[in-house]
């Protein structure tokens, strides 16, 4: 008898039915056609519904325990290193603001339940998993790895401003900085110019990735044609979507506040409410 260890246990239950959720590979498209669909016009308050019908499946499958689970050890961990090393200080708030441009990746998992309750009428955390299941795994891999490699640009960039302004010294410790940012024109260059390039990166995944995930999960597209159709719904749409965009940007902010813990809650709501936003966007075929 073969007694697992801890991490084949794990991956065992993974790739069990019961944890990929209730997904079957021959629902994840509901056409055959694999060209780009058409993006229908909407209005903002089409934004605003979409974050309401957010907020009713975060409150449905509770998927509150599972980002609790995901995000406090990374943020904890953050936090242990800044104090050992000082140079990771200054990046602490871009790799908080970076969460607006990797969200759409960790967000996945609530596109699938959301698409999950639209097919079925019921939902569980579960079915999040049902994404390894997708044909389109290896799209939705390439287009998480463009999100990371512009994340990791972003920081990149943050050092960068960081070095020209306040640096290239690590500062001395949490207070040394803060009074540094808020009280040197040193300090108040650095966050204008962090402000204008983190926009300038937020835009950038506004235009590639507001619909491309969701879109990889519902029709036979290709990673192009993914980020075809998310530029083009941004083009027919600038007022939604930049209303959208500026929502996600306020609610990230306000749920970084408080030691990150609003973001247990925040990025489920904005991950199931993308969802209804692209379905609103792009119905299903005969609707």
């Amino acid at each position: 008898m073969h007694i697992r260890n801890p991490v084949e246990w794990v991956v065992g239950q993974i790739h069990t039915p019961e944890v990929l959720g209730s997904a079957s590979p021959e629902t994840y498209f509901s056409t055959a056609d694999s060209n780009p669909p058409e993006v229908r016009e909407i209005a903002p308050a089409d934004a605003l519904r979409a974050l309401r019908q957010g907020w009713e499946d975060f409150s449905t499958a509770r998927t509150d325990m599972i980002m609790l689970w995901l995000i406090y050890p990374v943020m904890a961990a953050y936090l242990v290193a800044t104090d050992f090393y000082g140079q990771l200080i200054p990046l602490l708030f871009p790799v908080a603001a970076g969460f607006a441009l990797v969200g759409p990746l960790f967000a996945i998992g609530f596109y699938e339940m959301s698409r999950q309750r639209e097919l079925t009428g019921q939902m569980h955390w579960r079915d999040g998993f049902g994404v390894l299941r997708s044909p389109a795994i290896g799209a939705v891999t390439g287009m998480g790895l463009l999100l990371i490699a512009l994340f990791l640009a972003w920081l990149v960039v943050a050092q960068i401003i960081y070095d020209a302004t306040l640096g290239p010294q690590p500062p001395a410790g949490w207070l040394p900085f803060l009074t540094a940012v808020f009280t040197t024109p040193q300090g108040w260059e650095m966050a204008v110019l962090g402000i204008a390039s983190g926009a300038v990166f937020a835009v950038l995944v506004l235009v590639i990735a507001s619909l491309s995930f969701p879109l990889l999960l519902d029709r036979p597209v290709t990673l192009g044609g993914a980020i075809r159709t998310s530029a083009a719904a941004l083009a027919r749409n600038p007022a939604p979507l930049a209303l959208w965009g500026a929502m996600v940007a306020a609610l990230l902010v306000l749920g970084a506040l408080p030691a990150f813990a609003g973001l247990i809650v925040v990025l489920p709501v904005l991950g199931h409410g993308t969802w209804h936003l692209y379905r609103t966007m792009v119905p299903r075929p005969g609707s």
